[in-house]
């Protein structure tokens, strides 16, 4: 997920409040959204589950039971990596002859697994408990599907026509692979040729430690996601009989060399502006830090204070860290093969060839042989249109009362978006969700979502909608 990614980097000194929920009555469309949203995140929609088609049936029946035609909807089949997924796509049609090109809005359905043994709550039944929603997907992306899902129908039974077409592009394995992407952004291109492209799955609200609105967060940009295979193999032999040569030392040598590495920094217009922007709204140390860099990033004392930061040090540069290791065969046998899977967040315009030639550079040991995992996706930067930044301002405007800054950034993590700008196709990814860094917990335990952000963003994409494709 990417939603409200970068959140935390605008978290500002305050007392913490409670949240209260919303209003004991809701709307018949904030109801509709609700039991939406505790539907699709009862279906288990992790790789190797099954379960993203029962949840393609499920939204097929909301959209046909809202009006929209058989016609209006495509559902796919796609095998991704042996594992079969399903997509959705939703037309919502212009009447007659439309008066300019589609849009697009994307978002994800399936999820990183969860555990049920592992969390508090159960991760596939939504709870509502102290102020907060609890479930798998509750931020990553069920929100975003149901949201959009809620207003397209919210729009069709007020008998609302837009004046271009629009489309909801649904992926069915945005986190284990994204073949399902991939075969729909080819799809878009072929047979709608949107004018662009909004994603549901990044950017977002980013909150105070009080939950005052600090700033939209609109992503324009990603790295690229790549995975190494690090291989090391030996002969093997008796435990008993130790030598040095030893694949998991080996191993253990080389990442350490990776851990011990940092890449170049790196900086362009977006992310020095991004960063600048925050600094003139976070005070202290971090502030500062953020400014200097801005100004001059090669300012070292900057750079440093920035490193240091989870939140930040993705946005300097390329990363490389270890997330899995396999080796040996028995416990009382030399190791003959030893693999280590690392994973990179790579710069725009760094490349993925580069990255590996550091990497074995770095290791620094010919015996450890490196394999590009899977086919990574590399793309430009998009730019924030006029249009659509008026569209977000009278959102936020109907939402707060007030005007919010809106500040685009680059994403260290990934989302469907790329494929689409690999394609050419402006995509900026723009969020309902409202959320202190504190809160995020996407891809790990009791993933949340405050309750009061839930229905306060109810109304960001029909406002959107209404300015961009209204008559």
């Amino acid at each position: 997920m990417k939603a409200i990614l970068l959140a935390g980097a605008l978290a500002m000194a305050g007392q913490a409040s409670a949240q209260d929920t919303a209003s004991a009555k809701l709307t018949e469309h904030q109801q509709r959204v609700h039991d939406i949203y505790r539907d699709i995140i009862a279906f288990r929609t992790s790789r190797g589950n099954g379960q993203v088609d029962d949840m393609v049936a499920y939204l097929s029946k909301q959209f046909l039971d809202a009006g929209f035609s058989k016609d209006d909807i495509m559902v796919t089949d796609y095998d991704a990596n042996g594992d079969p997924t399903q997509g959705l796509i939703v037309r919502y049609s212009a009447k007659g002859k439309a008066k300019a090109k589609p849009i697009v809005m994307l978002a994800h359905m399936d999820v990183v697994d969860a555990r049920p043994e592992d969390w508090v709550r159960n991760p596939f039944e939504l709870t509502e408990a102290d102020g907060y929603f609890y479930g798998r997907g509750t931020t990553d992306n069920k929100y975003g599907v149901a949201n959009l899902s809620g207003t397209f129908i919210r729009l069709k039974k007020e008998g609302w026509t837009p004046k271009r077409d629009l489309y909801l592009v649904f992926s069915g394995d945005e986190e284990s692979g994204m073949i399902s992407t991939r075969a729909q952004a080819k799809w878009v291109a072929e047979n709608v040729d949107p004018e662009f492209i909004l994603n549901s799955d990044a950017g977002g609200i980013g909150l105070s430690d009080d939950f005052a609105p600090l700033a939209q967060l609109v992503q324009a940009g990603e790295k690229t996601f790549v995975s190494f295979h690090l291989v090391a193999t030996n002969k093997g032999g008796h435990s008993s009989r130790p030598r040095k040569d030893n694949a998991l030392y080996d191993m253990s040598r080389a990442l350490l060399a990776i851990e011990n590495y940092s890449f170049p920094v790196r900086a362009t217009e977006l992310t020095r502006s991004y960063l600048g922007s925050l600094g003139q709204r976070i005070p202290g140390e971090a502030g500062a830090a953020l400014q200097a860099f801005a100004k001059d990033p090669t300012d070292a004392k900057a750079i440093a204070a920035l490193r240091a930061s989870p939140e930040f040090v993705g946005t300097l540069g390329t990363t490389c860290v270890a997330t899995m290791i396999d080796g040996g065969h028995a416990e009382n046998a030399l190791p003959q093969k030893v693999t280590a899977t690392v994973n990179c967040r790579v710069f725009p315009g760094e490349g993925v060839a580069a990255t590996k030639a550091t990497l074995e550079k770095v290791v620094a040991n010919p015996d450890i042989k490196f394999e590009t995992m899977g086919d990574p996706v590399e793309g430009p930067d998009s730019k924030l249109r006029d249009d659509v930044r008026k569209a977000i301002e009278v959102s936020l405007a109907k939402r707060y009362g007030k005007a919010i800054p809106i500040v685009p950034y680059m994403e260290s993590g990934g989302t469907d978006g790329m494929h689409y700008r690999r394609l050419g196709y402006d995509t900026v990814a723009i969020s309902a969700a409202a959320s202190r860094p504190q809160d995020m917990y996407a891809h790990g335990l009791d993933e949340r979502l405050l309750v009061k952000s839930f229905y306060d963003g109810l109304d960001h994409w029909y406002w959107i909608l209404k300015e961009l494709a209204g008559r």
